[in-house]
């Protein structure tokens, strides 16, 4: 059986690392994605760790945590004098999660603990999840595993005259029924979504304002993402890209299907996709710059000569793939200019896809295991262009 206390011993220690590292008196947590990773729940407060000893956990809701650690405050003002009472000394230089607290948070924090200096761990804590023990390996390829199960079902789902938003409803009720937790969750700005994507002809060359790899118009301007009732038709392609989220640490995967039939430049292009990621595969392990990925797989669409079709049309996607864990898209990002380097024990999407105007999005995405020897493909789903 795991050990989640010992494994969550084992991540604290490694923030402490960090703590003297970048020179600080203290951390404090407060975003759900980094309490989760290092305490197995999520609170409404601050875990206060110090580059020694225990974490102590500052908590306002839920109260009747089971957990030693708790500390029950009204607001955070009252952190410093149970410190000292404690036998501690108030933090001088504190790391913070400044990419995901608000201004005004963080502000106020700052002037309940004494106007400290305030150092951002945001970064730094998204560095040290990108590298996953042998257990949060196993929980992204469980998902994985679901998550083929779920894309099996999707012809037996679809009906004549479907609507790609009527499909997408089908597949989120098996997504649940399969234990999907729903909502799935991602770092940064402008990335809200439901689930997942479903991209149908030229609704994948909709420009968004969201930052993914296609857009697509949605269903109203509140969400200008995804999916926008076109009617599935004759000739037309289906990108089915919904979240791999069955377990807290999450497997990404996208397949491609054919509306009864499509133009052979479609299938050549998803061909090309399917040809990008193994070579990917055959030259790419630990210790392999994220950047050669990205330029592997532009070498191969300019031979092609489909530059004008890879990663969208009016608005071209500058990546093919990133890390995948607890969010979404996490460390390491495959860009052109990335200057990270793989490790063993990184998870990372790969997704090389293209746009053809009239006929819609092609590709694929596998979700791979980092090893020292090569990638582990945990994705293994069919991954020729499916008919419906």
């Amino acid at each position: 059986m795991h050990d989640q206390k010992k494994e969550q011993t084992l991540r604290l220690k490694r923030v402490q690392q960090s703590i003297l590292a970048l020179q600080a008196d203290a951390c404090i947590i407060t975003s759900p994605v980094n309490q989760y990773w290092l305490c197995g729940f999520i609170f409404d407060g601050y875990l206060l760790l110090y580059p020694e000893g225990e974490a102590m956990l500052f908590v306002r809701r839920p109260t009747g945590i089971a957990d030693e650690r708790v500390i029950q405050i009204r607001k955070p003002e009252q952190i410093p004098s149970l410190l000292r009472s404690a036998g501690f000394s108030v933090p001088r230089r504190l790391l913070l999660e400044a990419d995901q607290l608000t201004f005004s948070s963080a502000t106020r924090l700052q002037a309940a603990m004494e106007m400290p200096e305030l150092v951002n761990i945001s970064g730094e804590l998204r560095r040290l999840r990108a590298v996953k023990s042998a257990y949060e390996l196993n929980q992204i390829r469980e998902s994985a595993q679901v998550h083929r199960q779920v894309y099996e079902l999707i012809p037996s789902l679809y009906r004549r005259g479907m609507s790609d938003l009527e499909l997408q409803i089908e597949i989120e009720r098996e997504m649940r029924l399969h234990g999907s937790v729903g909502i799935f969750r991602s770092f940064g700005e402008n990335m809200d979504i439901f689930m997942g994507s479903m991209l149908a002809g030229d609704n994948a060359q909709a420009a968004s304002p969201f930052d993914f790899a296609l857009g697509g118009a949605g269903v109203s301007p509140l969400l200008p993402l995804g999916a926008n009732g076109t009617k599935l038709l004759r000739g037309m392609t289906l990108m089915v890209d919904m979240a791999g989220n069955y377990r807290p640490w999450m497997d990404d995967m996208s397949r491609t299907f054919a509306i009864e039939e499509v133009p052979d430049i479609a299938r050549r292009a998803h061909q090309l996709s399917i040809d990008i990621v193994r070579a990917i595969e055959q030259s790419t392990r630990a210790g392999t710059p994220c950047a050669d990925l990205y330029l592997l797989a532009e070498r191969m669409v300019q031979e092609k000569g489909f530059q004008s079709y890879f990663m969208g049309t009016t608005q071209q996607a500058k990546f093919i793939g990133h890390g995948v864990g607890l969010e979404i898209n996490e460390p390491p990002v495959l860009t052109p200019r990335s200057e990270e380097i793989l490790e063993t024990g990184m998870a990372i999407a790969v997704e090389p896809k293209f746009v053809l105007p009239g006929i819609g999005p092609v590709g694929i995405e596998n979700t791979y295991i980092v090893h020292e020897n090569g990638l582990e493909n945990i994705t293994l789903c069919e991954e020729e262009m499916m008919m419906l």
